[in-house]
């Protein structure tokens, strides 16, 4: 039949589509993970002595987080009323962090585990915190929130480091390694 799609196409599709998840879902394992280590890394921080880089630290995981959060709403329809920047209005304290920021990961998880090529296509339109509009594809808002966290690990993991603290491990190198350690075996 003309116009009917060859079953090969299908069977590549379905592929690409595995391989493009499964692309995402290690992504935010590894995101999951590099936030653990960041905030275990954070509980031995000695913050009676720094408070102030304390607080930037929080600060800065915390607008991460809520960011994360707000794009979250974006996937899945629901708006965001309390957001109106993209902090917290007080900084939440580390253990609240923490149980959000998993909570926030194991949503993001379960999503890129489940989600369909077409979906990943869909545009999705948005109003910024500042008011600007704005559209993205889901798969261009979850490389985004993937992006987005790493660099601002990358400034608390510079934060530690002028403090003299060593900074957590953070690379999607070590992440897959320490998963499966018999990948630097079989090198």
């Amino acid at each position: 039949r003309s116009g009917a799609v060859p079953k090969r196409s299908h069977a590549r599709a379905r592929i690409i589509h595995m391989n493009s998840n499964s692309i995402l879902v290690s992504l935010f394992k590894y995101k999951a993970w590099a936030n653990a280590e960041l905030h275990a890394a954070l509980e031995k921080f000695d913050a009676q002595q720094h408070p102030n880089a304390f607080r930037a630290m929080l600060h800065t995981l915390d607008h991460a987080n809520v960011v994360d959060r707000i794009f979250r709403s974006h996937l899945d329809g629901t708006t965001v009323p309390s957001f109106k920047a993209t902090h917290s209005e007080p900084t939440p304290s580390l253990s609240e962090l923490r149980e959000t920021v998993k909570s926030t990961d194991d949503w993001y998880l379960q999503f890129a585990s489940n989600i369909s090529a077409e979906r990943l296509k869909h545009r999705v339109h948005f109003t910024f915190t500042d008011g600007d509009k704005g559209s993205m594809s889901c798969e261009e808002i979850l490389l985004h929130v993937i992006t987005h966290s790493g660099y601002h690990r990358g400034s608390i993991g510079q934060m530690l480091e002028d403090m003299g603290t060593n900074s957590p491990p953070d690379s999607l190198t070590k992440f897959l390694h320490r998963q499966e350690p018999e990948r630097r075996l079989s090198a």
